[in-house]
Order: C-alpha cells, then sequence, then structure tokens
C-alpha cells in the first residue's frame, strides 16, 4: 500500500489545480488534481503534506484542515491510502512544478476539468463542507465501478 496526502488549496473561491502533464509515465497522466505526493520514511500527514506542496507549488501553507481519508483501490495499480486535506492560508511565491502546470480554477469551473471520476465524488463532498469522511474508490482501469463513503456503497446516482 502507498500512503500519501493531496490538498486543494484555496484562494478566491478557486482551487489551486495541477494539470499532470510533465511526466512521460504518470497515473495520472492530463488528469487535473489537487497537490501532494507519497510519504517519505518517518513522515507524518502534515509533515508530508508541507514538504509536498512546497515541493510542487514553492508554496508554505500556514492554515489547512484534514477532510478525510480516501482508499483507493485498482486492477492496475497498488492500493493507495491517501489523505486529502484544504488549505486556505500560505505564504510564499508560487514555482512551475516539474510534475504539471499549475492553475488556479474557479470552483465553479472544476467539473468542466478532465478529473477522475472517484475525485468529482470527494470534491463535491468538500463543496458541501462534509464533515470527516472516509471514501473508497474502486477502478477497473480508469472506470469506476465502486464507491463507498463511510463504509456505505453508493449508488451511481448519489456520485
Amino acid at each position: 500500500m502507498i500512503p500519501t496526502t493531496l490538498c486543494y488549496i484555496e484562494k478566491d473561491d478557486s482551487y489551486l489545480m495541477l494539470h499532470r502533464v510533465s511526466k512521460e509515465v504518470d497515473i495520472n497522466k492530463g488528469k487535473w488534481i489537487g497537490v501532494g505526493g507519497k510519504f517519505e520514511d518517518k513522515e507524518s500527514p502534515e509533515e508530508c503534506l508541507l514538504r509536498e506542496v512546497k515541493e510542487e507549488t514553492g508554496l508554505t501553507l500556514t492554515s489547512w484542515k484534514l477532510r478525510g481519508i480516501v482508499t483507493f483501490v485498482s486492477d492496475r495499480w497498488v492500493t493507495e491510502y491517501m489523505f486529502l486535506y484544504t488549505a486556505d492560508g500560505f505564504e510564499g511565491e508560487m514555482t512551475a512544478c516539474d510534475e504539471g502546470k499549475l492553475r488556479w480554477v474557479p470552483k465553479k469551473d472544476l467539473f468542466t476539468l478532465n478529473l477522475w471520476e472517484g475525485d468529482k465524488i470527494f470534491l463535491k463532498l468538500l463543496a458541501k463542507d462534509a464533515p470527516f469522511f472516509s471514501l473508497k474508490l474502486s477502478y477497473e482501469g480508469d472506470d469506476l465501478v465502486y464507491a463507498a463513503l463511510d463504509g456505505q456503497e453508493m449508488k451511481s446516482e448519489e456520485r
């Protein structure tokens, strides 16, 4: 299993989004996601969050909140446990990211982007300020085949 963090940094009713277009081999190739990455040895979720945001954006977070844990299961990659954050405070100057292009995207425009189907579920939860949640997302290839929120299977129309 792989522990990771993902953060949606907020400013002016927008999220800082990363368009994953730079790496030749990238499971997220062509998708828009938040910023984050894999834990390093002995890191806590917050240490991973702060390091990854700094590495990918040049920004130092000053205010953040853990919103949920997302379990990704796939027939193509190892299971991933992702600590999902939002952040509403930061300092520093944004730098270029070697994993793709960073862009502030108005929240109202998020669903026009090329997003993973499962990401749409947790972005909706963030939008309605849902309490801390556990979300399980199962993929076959790029297709979302199962979703469960807090242990309860979500029907297609609930997603």
